[in-house]
């Protein structure tokens, strides 16, 4: 579900960030662990590094649980169980976990489980731009013919809220402000049971839409944050083909007749209701009258001499 998260913030203010209060109630910054492994980076991907804080009670037995480490770690759990010598040959994609099976797959059962309880932090618009803390488990991982010991860990997955629903079905689990984050991380005081109840979906988060630059994990720019307009007008530009056309159209096209060729003089006599009323094509009545005054015609002509009047 979770493919994508950004923590660009350089270390030190990534650190003050990180600001918390300690069971004394006193304003502390968590320290770090292995700090040359903190990579900023606008597009992390599963199998990246990222920072995660978690309780200093992990490394030290000794420590007071509601202090707070913050470790670079590889995005995708990595159980301790497992015997390869090469963590990319596990069968199984564990960069989510799914919060209703998390205490039944042996992926996710290890000696910390109960107290592996880290949020991965990474920054996103949210109440100000407080760093978007998601609750997580981690795995230390020891290779079987040695090596460096490997932290790894996954972010827990919930049943998406309203606003998200119509994108996902699914979404990480947010620790909704520090009282939550810290009922997580301090497993010390808090049992695994009563942590459980802080994972559920929340609509305390905002979110937009970003470009496909993000898909390509290489690109690391300010971009792969940058909100875009969903909705874009493409501007109609001529194929190839349309664009030969018209300028065959332009080039090859017949010329307009010469202005030196004579034109044939326009009338400017009146002219009247006659030229535009059409002659009907209805042969002529022959009615009574119409033979009468044919007949007086042809009468008038064929008068004999002695009938005209004389004149001198």
């Amino acid at each position: 579900m979770c493919g994508r998260t950004s923590c660009h913030l350089p270390r030190d203010v990534l650190t003050r960030a990180c600001a918390y209060q300690d069971r004394r109630g006193q304003q502390r910054l968590p320290e770090w662990r292995d700090p040359d492994k903190y990579c900023p980076s606008y597009n992390k991907s599963p199998q990246s590094d990222s920072p995660v804080l978690l309780s200093r009670l992990h490394f030290e037995k000794d420590a007071d649980s509601s202090e707070r480490i913050i470790a670079p770690m590889r995005w995708g759990l990595v159980p301790s169980w497992f015997k390869e010598s090469d963590p990319s040959k596990l069968q199984f994609n564990t960069t989510n976990c799914r919060s209703d099976t998390i205490m039944e797959k042996r992926s996710f059962k290890s000696g910390s489980t109960g107290a592996a309880d880290s949020p991965e932090n990474w920054e996103k618009v949210w109440d100000n731009w407080r760093l978007l803390t998601m609750a997580g488990i981690f795995d230390c991982w020891e290779p079987p013919e040695g090596g460096d010991v490997l932290y790894s860990y996954t972010i827990i997955t919930v049943d998406s809220c309203k606003g998200l629903s119509d994108i996902h079905h699914r979404m990480p689990a947010i620790l909704d402000g520090e009282e939550a984050v810290s009922k997580w991380l301090d497993f010390g005081e808090v049992s695994t049971q009563e942590a459980l109840k802080l994972i559920h979906s929340t609509e305390n988060i905002t979110f937009h839409a970003v470009s496909s630059v993000v898909n390509n994990s290489r690109n690391n720019t300010p971009q792969c944050l940058a909100p875009v307009n969903l909705v874009v007008k493409k501007e109609l530009k001529a194929s190839g083909s349309s664009q030969r056309m018209l300028q065959w159209l332009a080039t090859k096209s017949p010329k307009k007749e010469d202005s030196k060729t004579p034109q044939k003089e326009e009338s400017y006599v009146p002219q009247w209701s006659s030229q535009f009323l059409q002659k009907s094509s209805l042969p002529t009545k022959r009615g009574t009258a119409g033979l009468l005054e044919q007949w007086l015609k042809r009468e008038k002509e064929e008068e004999p001499v002695a009938k005209r009047p004389y004149s001198q």
